[in-house]
């Protein structure tokens, strides 16, 4: 018994089991509620379809009239002979004249049986006319078939009753909006006018009270409405809306200050509550699904906000619009001298605008209206623009903001035929577009995720938790990697779509626009992004920039720009190409005597740059006779330039010394070979450097500026890296350009400050004997003792007794 009831007895189902059952039957219920709601729609589709049918045939059916029978002929002869057989000699001749006068008129005998007129209806023409028409047939009038929304049915003892609803014609809110303001427009153009005929009646100092407190009252207004708007925005569509039509301010004593001071205030409101995405438009099927209230809130919220947001800029549009234009309003409430204060500050707040919300709507339209703003003839406009878009692409780190903004510059560069302003082109020249800095911006993209240890696994989670958790979190690692590598490969492509058409602009201009103002800027662009040029364009590249050079026509700073040009793409990519630029070499060594020796020394940033380039980073491709001529050249050049300049010579020597330690020959008197230096000479190769020393070092060290002697002492010591003559470790790790930097006299200032000479105490005469001749003292104590007594001379005396 014990083994059957072993045998027979219920094994409790595993856990697998369990869940393998209970997710066939939840798919089973899920399919017979999807075949339940099918059915059912089908059902009140086809309802719906019959129910159209039959009110369309019912609309289409045309009522017939009645039939009329006619007699036979048979007929008609019985009639006549009935009609001869009726006893009218019984009747008299009144009663015959009363039938025959009957006989001619309609009667219910004679009259059409279709008809469903009175008899004798002609007499009574005003006795119940509309009874008249409403017996008459007539065709149903066709309405047009309105949409219907589908609602939840309602499942009664007969069945299910399906619910439908027809759908609510909404208007459009722009233009009922539009229409609001036209009506406002109108009132408030009538009320202005009378209002400025009383304003000029008055005396300036009413004038100047009226206006003050009306000011007032605008300011109260506008701060009222903007902490409303600000303390709970979800629900201040409609004084954001107030708010924005006050820049339609008519009263021409107030209107240009209101107008800006709107402007401004509208810009900080969007700043504060415009979300950190971009709202997109809902499609019908989003509207036509009902939601919870708080969705429908911030629907309706995101909806205004946008629709506002977009009013505003097309307000500050018109401004811009009407200064360009030099376009006088009808209302005349602001004069066209006012103008152009109101247009500079819409300008500023599309910049504010540009760089604060990249990420918002419309933000390509802003783009487009602030570039075309960038070549205004005004320099306060054009500035304002050009800072703008140079802080949008420094800030910019997924490139979307790069790219629509470079492409607007390139279709206005084309428009205007290359006659454009040299700083738009210098915009481009704050694009990121480095491999570290992509690397960087990934790193800070990739979200930091928080996994738990072994030790809070143990103690928060059971076992089968903690496998669950494990899965869980090997899931997640390779779900953010995965993003992180998308985000790198978009960034990656969208950097070189933007590239291709910065190149473009600047072949474009190499090409077809060699003699224009804009030349210098597209070689100091060419030096920056050289390294990232595509292989193919190097060899015809180097050629163009070796003709710009030759051909005399470049200034001292764009020819150094073709030389840091040429050797950045032979530092790069160019490794692989067999080219010797010597001509680079010879040309940078014979102009750097042409140097500026005074204040506008900006070009040495350039020259330290290209120091760099051409000797250092290419130490094995350079000769020790040519880093001996560099070597010597820049310290001779050092006795002449501004200490800053000085000093970035001076650690360039430095540099000089540790990449090339043969050159340290040049700190002994003694002569290496044949031949005497001929400092005059342009070639590097053959002036026999070899044979001179740095003796400029010696005039150096007795410099007034602090560092440049610091430096020189450690150039005369050999720029040992360790011991008594080397340098402290925040100086010896400074690059020749960022020392010019740091030391930069652009405020006509020491720096670090020069000590002024000694104070001497001003020497003062004892009372003693303080002369060394003792006969000279006593003549002077004699005549200091006669002074009182001598009388006074008279030389206008013999005059008088003539």
């Amino acid at each position: 018994m014990g083994a059957a009831s072993k045998h027979h007895k219920k094994k409790k189902p595993s856990f697998r089991k369990l869940l393998k059952t209970s997710n066939v039957k939840l798919e089973n219920k899920l399919k017979n509620r999807q075949f339940k709601q099918q059915s059912s729609a089908k059902k009140q589709r086809k309802e719906q379809r019959r129910l159209r049918q039959a009110i369309s045939d019912v609309s289409h059916q045309t009522l017939k009239p009645l039939e009329r029978y006619k007699k036979k002929p048979e007929e008609e002869e019985e009639e006549e002979e009935f009609l001869e057989s009726l006893p009218t000699d019984m009747m008299d001749e009144e009663d015959m004249e009363r039938i025959r006068e009957m006989a001619q008129k309609a009667s219910f005998i004679t009259r059409d049986l279709s008809s469903c007129a009175p008899v004798h209806s002609k007499k009574r023409k005003s006795d119940k006319p509309v009874e008249k028409y409403e017996k008459m047939p007539r065709k149903m009038k066709q309405e047009e078939e309105k949409e219907l929304i589908h609602l939840l049915p309602i499942k009664d003892k007969s069945g299910i009753i399906p619910q439908t609803m027809e759908k609510p014609v909404v208007q459009k809110a722009d233009e009922e909006e539009e229409q609001e303001e036209e009506k406002a427009q109108d009132e408030s153009g009538q009320a202005t006018e009378e209002e400025s005929d009383n304003f000029l009646t008055l005396t300036p100092e009413e004038q100047f009270e009226l206006r003050s407190q009306k000011l007032k009252e605008r300011k109260l207004r506008i701060a009222a409405l903007g902490s409303a708007i600000l303390a709970n925005p979800n629900s201040s569509i409609k004084k954001l809306k107030e708010m924005r039509t006050m820049l339609m301010e008519t009263d021409p004593c107030v209107a240009v200050t209101v107008r800006k001071l709107v402007m401004v205030s509208l810009m900080e409101i969007f700043k504060d509550i415009v979300p950190a995405y971009k709202i997109r438009p809902l499609t019908e099927a989003e509207k036509a699904v009902k939601v919870k209230k708080e969705t429908q809130q911030l629907r309706e919220f995101e909806e205004g906000l946008v629709s506002q947001y977009k009013f505003y800029l097309e307000n500050l549009e018109q401004a811009i619009r009407d200064w360009r234009q030099k376009k006088h309003k009808g209302s005349q409430a602001i004069s066209l001298t006012c103008y152009k204060g109101l247009a500079e500050v819409a300008v500023r707040c599309l910049c504010e605008l540009l760089v604060a919300l990249p990420h918002f709507n419309f933000h390509n339209n802003i783009i487009v209206a602030v570039v075309s703003m960038m070549n205004e003839p005004v320099k306060k406009v054009s500035e304002m623009c050009c800072e703008a878009v140079r802080k949008l692409l420094k800030q910019d780190k997924l490139g979307h903001a790069s790219l629509a903004t470079v492409r607007v510059i390139s279709g206005l560069v084309k428009s205007r035929n290359y006659n454009i302003k040299p700083q738009i082109l210098k915009t481009l020249l704050s694009l990121r577009i480095k491999e570290v800095e992509v690397k960087k911006d990934t790193e800070q993209l990739t979200p930091k995720q928080q996994f738990m240890n072994f030790k809070e696994k143990k103690k928060n989670l059971s076992r089968m938790q903690r496998k669950w958790k494990k899965a869980e979190e090997k899931l997640q690692k390779e779900l953010l990697e995965a993003e992180a590598f998308e985000s790198k490969d978009k960034k990656l492509k969208l950097h070189t779509e933007t590239l291709n058409i910065v190149f473009l602009i600047y072949f474009r201009i190499l090409k077809k626009a060699q003699k224009s103002i804009l030349l210098p800027s597209v070689l100091e662009g060419l030096a920056k992004f050289a390294h990232l040029i595509n292989l193919e364009f190097f060899d015809d590249l180097l050629t163009v920039l070796h003709s710009l050079i030759m051909s005399g026509d470049l200034a001292h700073r764009e020819s150094l720009h073709c030389i840091l040009t040429a050797f950045h793409i032979l530092s790069g990519q160019g490794d692989v190409l067999n080219i010797d630029p010597l001509k680079f070499y010879t040309h940078l060594y014979k102009t750097l005597l042409t140097l500026h020796a005074g204040t506008s020394n900006e070009d040495t940033a350039i020259m330290l740059q290209c120091l760099d380039v051409m000797l250092t980073k290419r130490r094995k491709q350079v000769t020790l006779h040519r880093a001996l001529a560099f070597a010597k050249r820049l310290s001779t050049l050092a006795l002449h330039v501004m200490p800053d300049s000085c000093l970035g010579i001076l650690a360039a020597n430095r540099m000089l010394l540790h990449t090339f330690p043969k050159c340290d020959i040049l700190m002994d008197n003694d002569m290496q070979g044949s031949g005497v230096y001929l400092p005059e000479l342009e070639e590097p190769e053959y002036c026999n450097p070899h044979n001179t020393c740095l003796w400029e070092l010696h005039t150096l060290k007795r410099h007034y500026q602090p560092m440049v002697r610091t430096y020189t002492l450690h150039l005369l010591a050999g720029a040992p890296i360790e011991g008594s003559g080397a340098l402290s470790v925040e100086l010896s790790r400074r690059v020749p350009v960022q020392l010019f930097e740091d030391y930069s006299l652009k405020d006509m200032t020491f720096n670090p400050p020069v000590a002024g000479p000694p104070s001497k105490k001003k020497e003062h005469f004892t009372i003693g004997d303080a002369f060394l001749d003792s006969n000279l003292k006593e003549c002077i104590d004699v005549a200091l003792q006669l002074e009182d007594n001598q009388e006074l001379l008279d030389f206008a005396g013999h005059l008088v007794h003539k």
